[in-house]
């Protein structure tokens, strides 16, 4: 009896090819993303030999959006994001809208209309959150201020897409395209606006108001029947059932679903379980998905416009990476994060694929249009590995030219000095903290309230801004360089408290600081049991880790309830 098995031959085919390019990829040490779009363009119905089905690709790339947007959402921190928010906000508007004009720029130049310009240009200007993540993971980025800073701009920018997907088919006819379903040809576009708005606000008052409490609370009672399966069923469930509700009942995108579905299960106190749980299948899907689109791609685009395809990869890496740095430099920050948040948008993905595949079905964007969008991206993304290696050498560069490094170093930063207001008998005898994340913050905390005087040295201009609102002295700035830790008046300290880092930059400043005063006690506090214990074979402090104090805490309390029972016996 013959029966169809198009959808095995195309996960098995699909699947076996991304895993061989992927694995490519990788020992090339680029994103395996870049294998697996290539597994795509190999079983494409535009080059020669096996051909997958591209219905049912579409289809599989449909939820591969939904689990890619699914995971955003558990993703998105507001906490984080309000870290950055002076510098990641407005500086991830700026940019996407100067990337944004680069592209209709451009494409006007090619005569395309104001519409399809638009609309290309959007889709060069958001960097992919896969490919960030991976590159700052890679290079123990992802908890430092530099990374922070990246991500939370990068969480701008996906909220601006996710603004961009749902509007863009209310605007559709006034951009040039198709009218959406359902809606009359001859209806103001301001109405069509203002009911997807009224949709998307109704969708997302439901999700606030109703959502938020019940999925947490779905989760929950599913976690204490302790069966695995059924918490992995109840997540996966929550995330395509909203997703499909939203489109059903609300009329908006199934990404827009998916997004809140995440940001609500990211409420629940088994967050952390739903992302492990979930985590192979969102991969799995997201494999699919951009093998879906890789099946797109028409290899004929790179002898048909060549010209076309490097003035896009162009505005990519070079003019993305620009207005990027020129935007952190103008709020103040060094050189290095400037590098660093170029690097990291200096590529496209996910989000201008899925913008550009509605693009397509709007009548906004030609498949030629998106072949240069697919083109662009394997690009940027194969370059990308390369950016970021080329950091340290350009700021180098940078530094053994005195001007530049003048002009772009910024030494003239009031946050870079102490202000003027703290008193010079202050700066004698006092702890020098170097960080205020999560370490830094409670120990200043304990010593100003036991009135011990303290200076806190922090990279992230926001925290500086914010302590010194709150009278407290702080100098902004690495403190692996000898200005910031003199500005703290190290040479006067008595105490040197080093919050969680790299151990390559702990030992600097300890070498700094004991050069400025020999008599300077150091505390630090290590990431994990080896670094506590290689930081104590160099003798320069002493050393903290959070496990081994929990247990030694752990056992004094112990010790203690044992005494007192035992004097209740006595």
């Amino acid at each position: 009896m013959p029966h169809n098995v198009d959808l095995i031959v195309l996960l098995a085919v699909g699947f076996g090819l991304a895993l061989f390019f992927g694995y490519l990829a990788a020992r090339l040490r680029l994103p395996p993303l870049v294998g697996y779009l290539i597994a795509g363009i190999v079983i494409s119905p535009n080059t020669p030999g096996i051909v997958g089905e591209i219905t049912l690709a579409n289809q599989l790339a449909e939820l591969g959006v939904m689990f890619l947007m699914f995971g955003v959402g558990m993703h998105f921190s507001l906490k984080d994001l309000l870290e950055v928010k002076r510098i990641a906000v407005p500086g991830a508007i700026l940019q996407i809208s100067v990337a944004s004009m680069l592209g209709v720029a451009i494409t006007m130049l090619w005569g395309w209309s104001f519409g399809s310009a638009l609309v290309f240009g959007i889709c060069l200007s958001c960097a992919s959150t896969v490919v960030l993540l991976k590159a700052l993971g890679d290079r123990g980025l992802l908890t430092s201020v530099n990374g922070k800073i990246a991500v939370g701009w990068l969480l701008v920018e996906d909220l601006v897409m996710v603004l961009v997907l749902v509007l863009l088919p209310a605007v559709a006819v006034l951009l040039g395209g198709k009218p959406i379903v359902g809606h009359e040809p001859n209806q103001a576009i301001w109405l069509t606006i203002v009911m997807t708005l009224l949709k998307v606000s109704g969708f997302i008052a439901f999700m606030l108001i109703i959502g938020k409490r019940v999925i947490p609370l779905i989760i929950q009672f599913v976690a204490r029947l302790g069966s695995r399966e059924l918490f992995t069923l109840t997540v996966v469930a929550a995330a395509v059932s909203v997703a499909y509700g939203a489109y059903a009942v609300f009329g908006v995108s199934m990404a827009l679903g998916a997004f809140f579905a995440g940001m609500v299960v990211k409420e629940s106190d088994f967050s952390h379980r739903a992302e492990e749980e979930t985590l192979p299948l969102r991969e799995i899907f997201s494999i699919l998905f951009f093998v879906s689109v890789g099946m797109l791609f028409d290899p004929q685009i790179l002898l048909s416009k060549p010209i076309e395809i490097i003035e896009v990869i162009a505005v990519i890496v070079i003019g993305k990476t620009i207005a990027a740095m020129a935007l952190v430099l103008c709020f103040r920050y060094p050189l290095n994060t400037a590098l660093t948040v170029g690097a990291s948008l200096a590529q496209i993905g996910e989000f201008s694929f899925i913008l550009a595949a509605v693009g397509v079905s709007l009548g906004l964007l030609t498949i030629e249009a998106q072949n240069l969008i697919l083109a662009g991206a394997l690009f940027a993304i194969t370059l990308n590995s390369f950016m970021f290696k080329a950091i340290e050498p350009v700021q180098q560069w940078i530094r053994q030219r005195s001007y530049l490094a003048r002009y772009f170093e910024r030494s003239s930063d009031p946050l870079a000095m102490l202000p003027d207001e703290v008193d010079q008998d202050y700066l004698r005898d006092q702890v020098v903290i170097i960080g205020h994340g999560e370490v830094g913050r409670r120990v200043m905390q304990t010593l100003m309230q036991k009135n011990i005087k303290v200076v806190v040295a922090e990279e992230n201009r926001e925290i500086v801004e914010e302590l010194r609102d709150k009278g407290i002295a702080a100098v902004c700035g690495i403190a692996t360089e000898p200005g910031v830790l003199i500005q703290a008046h190290i040479q006067h300290a008595r105490l040197l408290v080093i919050s969680p880092m790299d151990i390559i930059d702990i030992h600097r400043i300890v070498d700094i600081s004991k050069q400025l005063n020999s008599r300077i006690q150091v505390l630090v506090c290590a990431e994990n049991k080896e670094e506590a214990e290689a930081i104590r074979a160099d003798h320069i402090g002493d050393v903290f880790y959070a496990k081994e104090q929990m247990a030694i805490n752990m056992s004094q309390h112990i010790l203690d309830q044992i005494d007192k029972a035992h004097h209740k016996t006595a």
